[in-house]
């Protein structure tokens, strides 16, 4: 029975469950009941229902009558679970192969001949990445700037980074604080924390980068986002961990859910906006550095021009300058009373 399609499920579950229910309550469903008639969506469930073994025609009474649902349950779930866990041996059969493979080409000639580095485009990427981390033994260094991806993409990290935790790795993730406002990745980050993972923010802008082991570094390429580079110098490894480290250890912890971490990481948010205005960057620069919207970006303008009572972006550099201000003062210092 595991030839039912999904749109056999759906039926099933929309009409055919009602029309079983109906007849149960009613004791029975007359073999000539003028409600199945043919082509119709009640018939397409009734023969459903028929087909499962859900129903049964006495032939005395010319009635069809319904049977106990637990045997139809076992003749369809049970081979479409067997199914499944045939497919889930499958697929894990195909990935030792490929993993073999790739293993293989990396200690060929062919793989030595790009040197330390090799460019990966487009949907290659992601494929390559999913390897590189299902061969890591030790640890994962991840920063991802902005937290723009899909629902979709966050789910799939997150299977692939919990998969890699369960096997005894260290990882660590370094988000921007507008991360914090994310729900695909408050989900991700719930979930990877659960098994281990330690994740901070910063209100700083960075580069995104992916670190295996200390000895393979995946970083985007410098003309193109679709583009990325996997290095394997170990010079250029060992200077991309220590930025790492430099900059996790600014980072506060994303989970932390106290007032006074709350307020710290609104402070760090508007001076960051102040530089940004103070060294005249465009909007879309602004707000890509601070991991947000141009929309919200405007917005922390804004709210910066009623502090200050300014109406124009020069009125309120002229303030803040008046008052030395720079972004780099505590919260206080930089308030205009």
């Amino acid at each position: 029975m595991a030839g039912y399609r999904p749109e056999d499920r759906e039926l099933f579950e929309q009409e055919a469950i009602g029309l079983y229910e109906l007849i149960l309550n009613e004791g029975g469903l007359a073999a000539d009941d003028d409600r199945l008639t043919d082509g119709t969506t009640l018939r397409r469930a009734f023969d459903l229902l028929v087909e499962l073994g859900l129903l049964q025609l006495d032939g005395t009474r010319k009635t069809w009558r319904p049977l106990e649902p637990s045997n139809a349950q076992a003749r369809v779930v049970t081979p479409l679970g067997n199914e499944g866990a045939r497919l889930l041996q499958e697929s894990a059969h195909w990935a030792s192969a490929f993993t073999h493979l790739a293993q293989s080409w990396r200690r060929s000639p062919a793989a030595n001949e790009s040197g330390p580095f090799l460019y990966l485009h487009g949907e290659a990427i992601n494929p390559y990445l999913t390897t590189l981390v299902s061969e890591a033994q030790e640890e994962l260094l991840t920063a991802q700037p902005q937290a723009t991806r899909s629902a979709k993409t966050v789910a799939e990290a997150a299977v692939r980074d919990v998969a890699a935790l369960k096997r005894g790795l260290t990882m660590r993730t370094l988000y921007q604080h507008s991360a914090r406002r994310h729900p695909a990745t408050h989900t991700y980050v719930a979930t990877v924390t659960e098994h281990g993972a330690e994740v901070r923010t910063l209100d700083e802008f960075f580069n995104r980068m992916i670190v295996v082991d200390r000895q393979v570094a995946l970083i985007p390429a410098a003309d193109s986002l679709a583009t990325a580079v996997v290095v394997r110098e170990a010079a250029i490894v060992a200077y991309l961990v220590d930025v790492f480290e430099r900059a996790f250890a600014r980072g506060r912890p994303f989970a932390s859910g106290e007032q006074r971490v709350r307020k710290e990481i609104a402070s760090e948010q508007r001076a960051m906006t102040i530089r940004m205005l103070i060294e005249g960057h465009a909007d879309a620069v602004s707000a890509k550095r601070l991991g947000v919207s141009p929309r919200t970006y405007a917005g922390y303008v804004a709210e910066l021009k009623e502090e200050y009572d300014a109406e124009t972006r020069f009125q309120l550099g002229y303030t803040m300058a008046k008052l030395g201000i720079a972004g780099q003062e505590d919260d206080d210092d930089a308030s205009p009373g």
